[in-house]
């Protein structure tokens, strides 16, 4: 009896000891930001002279003089700006090569690999969370999340939707093999890249595929493009009809579509359609423009990605005209949306291998000639965060708010070395004047 009482009393102490040590593992991490001059994301004018308290993951007070709670780690940023992380509305981190590479010969070791690195890289220059709005990255985003990965936080869309001879659709075949096979035999479907979808049904199951796989939005190819080979700049793709279908399937899941679309024509459509946010639109009229903030969507587009060269922006011989022509279209865009006053997104669209990703933060400079910092800061923070909640249950980040420094927030912030609501080109050389990146609460940088 003394025995079984004896081995009653270790089991009992072995699990109150492996309680405890779970207990400790999930201590709760405290950390105060002293002397911190604040961005909200939101307001111009700065909270001065403030501090933060961070409690796990989440932003639980910002007040003058909090007295720190015990075991808290303290950083003093002594009167430094604080901001929030930055964010990317457009990325593809997954294309970092040549595309027809990428879908049908590289192997996916190779192309996962190197998309680890680009958002490792991405997340060492502030952004905190990007849009990656095409392309096989919902594995990184989960690998991302389990801290496998260095990374961003990731809304992803996945497979892109594109009709027959559409910007998705890679294949330079001339003769369609879909005819003999029945469904989909395309590597860039299969390897998770594009799905073609013609016809009501057809863009209905492609987006209910989609949804299944893990999208947080769904991305529709609707007019020509620069990197497509099949698609001129002046093609219009897909009918009302199917779009509204898939805006409709969307909906159904709570979230929302975007659009590649550079003609006038695909952006009516689309937004007639009820998509959200324009990809791209340099070739809008005003009319569009004007139903755009009518409709209440983002215009989605690039500034830096079209004030190179083609040598520059990586163009090869085909995608060097429409590129031309692309670039020679974006001015008057640029104006008319400023004009008209539709909802910006900081977005980048850097394809074509890790070395064009590092010139993510010129963003900042090119759009100065048409926005104030205040307002450069704002699209690639709390503007493009309005835009990813539209994802609704489909965001996967439900705990707090992303873009803002507020009590609740995501522990998602940056602090810079000078005032970027003064000089915004500070933000181009991330390397040198950010000097403290956190993101959920961990420190991933601090050269203080």
């Amino acid at each position: 009896m003394k025995k079984l009482i004896k081995s009653v009393c270790i089991a009992v102490a072995f699990v109150a000891l492996s309680f405890q040590g779970f207990a400790q593992e999930k201590a709760k991490t405290v950390i105060v930001i002293k002397n911190a001059n604040v961005f909200d994301g939101v307001n111009e004018k700065l909270i001065e002279n403030t501090d933060i308290l961070i409690e796990n993951n989440l932003i639980t007070q910002i007040a003058k003089g909090i007295k720190p709670p015990k075991d808290a780690q303290l950083i003093d940023i002594n009167g430094k700006i604080l901001l929030p992380g930055l964010t990317d509305a457009h990325t593809h981190l997954a294309l970092h090569s040549e595309v027809d590479y990428l879908i049908y010969s590289a192997p996916e070791g190779y192309m996962g690999a190197k998309a680890a690195t680009n958002a490792t890289q991405m997340l060492m220059r502030g952004f905190t969370t990007v849009r990656d709005i095409g392309g096989p990255t919902i594995g990184l985003k989960m690998a991302i999340d389990e801290g496998a990965v260095i990374g961003p936080r990731i809304l992803p869309t996945g497979s892109m939707i594109s009709q027959s001879s559409g910007h998705g659709d890679f294949n330079a075949r001339q003769i369609n093999w879909s005819q003999y096979f029945a469904g989909q035999i395309d590597p860039a479907y299969i390897r998770g890249w594009t799905t073609i979808a013609d016809g009501i049904a057809e863009v209905q199951k492609a987006t209910r595929e989609t949804l299944r796989s893990g999208a947080s939005q769904i991305k529709i190819m609707g007019s020509g493009s620069i990197l497509g080979a099949q698609d001129p700049m002046d093609v219009t793709e897909y009918t009302i009809e199917e779009l509204r279908a898939i805006v409709k399937e969307a909906e159904k899941w709570g979230t929302y579509t975007a659009i590649h679309a550079y003609t006038s024509e695909s952006v009516m459509n689309a937004l007639n359609a009820g998509v959200q946010s324009i990809e791209h639109g340099l070739f809008a009229s005003e009319e569009a423009f004007k139903l755009m903030k009518e409709k209440d969507a983002f215009f989605s587009t690039q500034f830096m990605a079209f004030s190179a060269t083609p040598e520059e922006a990586g163009m090869n011989a085909v995608a060097r005209p429409k590129y031309l022509q692309a670039k020679e279209g974006a001015d008057n865009g640029y104006r008319l949306s400023k004009k008209v006053g539709v909802k910006m997104a900081f977005g980048t669209d850097l394809v074509g291998g890790l070395e064009m990703n590092t010139y993510q933060p010129q963003e900042f400079v090119a759009r100065l000639k048409y926005y104030t910092p205040y307002e450069i800061l704002v699209q690639a923070t709390s503007l493009n965060a309005e835009l990813f909640e539209r994802a609704g249950k489909r965001h996967p980040y439900q705990e707090g708010k992303i873009g803002v420094v507020k009590v609740g927030a995501y522990a998602d912030v940056i602090v810079v070395e000078g005032n970027p609501l003064k000089d915004i080109a500070i933000l181009a050389e991330p390397e040198k004047n950010i000097k403290l990146i956190m993101k959920d609460g961990k420190v991933y940088k601090n050269t203080l």
